[in-house]
This record gives structure tokens, sequence and C-alpha cells, in this order.
């Protein structure tokens, strides 16, 4: 259901030819840059928070985690990610899938500068083995993003 939902946003833009779909999991970033055959920051992937009790989706690269100093800047609170068996029922995808496409009425998607590092993306597309290859430009076209926030730190490798 999550996919087909978003097939027909992404279809509203001309893009829907463009999502791929994979015999393998796509659910996790190491997942998805295995399937696509890129580098796992160009994953851009997308968390699902509650901001006064309102869910919100933040896009972000996929070497990226949230800052929570800087998060607390942005949205006057401190982080609070939506519980994984609460986040299908807030945004309309499950946890695997979470994309900001075809989503509830009424969420918000906020782009991470993150992203901006990157000539092309790829989220997911509702479902836990789909992505689409996007520009920042057709990211920000189809996300119906809010704004661009600086909420991110490098996730360091040991």
């Amino acid at each position: 259901m999550s996919l087909k939902n978003a097939k027909e946003h992404l279809g509203k833009y001309g893009f829907d030819n463009k999502i791929k779909e994979f015999d393998t999991s796509s659910a996790t970033v190491k997942e998805a840059s295995l399937a696509l055959n890129c580098r796992e920051a160009e994953i851009a992937k997308t968390l699902s928070f509650l901001v006064n009790n309102k869910p919100i989706l933040i896009v972000t690269a996929g070497n990226r985690k949230i800052d929570n100093a800087k998060y607390k800047v942005v949205f006057n609170e401190k982080v609070k990610m939506i519980k994984r068996d609460e986040v299908e029922p807030f945004i309309g995808h499950k946890v695997g899938g979470v994309c900001p496409f075809g989503i509830n009425d009424g969420v918000d998607v906020y782009l991470d500068i993150s992203l901006k590092d990157f000539d092309v993306v790829y989220p997911a597309c509702g479902s836990e083995n789909s992505a689409i290859e996007l520009t920042i430009k057709e990211l920000e076209e189809t996300s119906n993003y809010k704004e661009w926030v600086d909420v991110c730190k490098i996730i360091e490798e040991g």
C-alpha cells in the first residue's frame, strides 16, 4: 500500500517510472547502498519525529545522524523519535520504507543540509525494497518540504 501511495505521489511529477524495486531488502542505509551500488552517504534516509505531538519527517544523508543540540535549536524541544510501531499510523509508511512521498496529510517534511553534498540522492519509496534516484532539485519538488534545516552530524566510523 505504501509503495502504491509513493508511486501515485511521484506520478504527479512524472517520476513514478523512475522507482526501482529490488529482490533484496533496501530497508537500511547499508542494504540500500548495496542494492543501488552507491555510497551509503548518498542514501536519503527519512527519519520520523514528533514535534509538539505532531509528526514530522527529516530527510538526511545516509552518513549522518541527528545532533541533539542542533535539533533542539531548530525545533525548540528535545529529540523525540516516533516509536517503531507508531510510524506507519503517523506517517503512512512502515519503518524501512519511510520516505517523503505519499505520506499522511499534516506531516511536515524537512530536508537536512547534509543532502546538499550530493548532486543525486536515493530515498526509499514506501517499501522495504524500493528507492528512486533524484537530483536535489527533484527531491525539493517532490517532497513538498517545508524548509532546509541543519540538524545532523557525521556518523563517526570506528
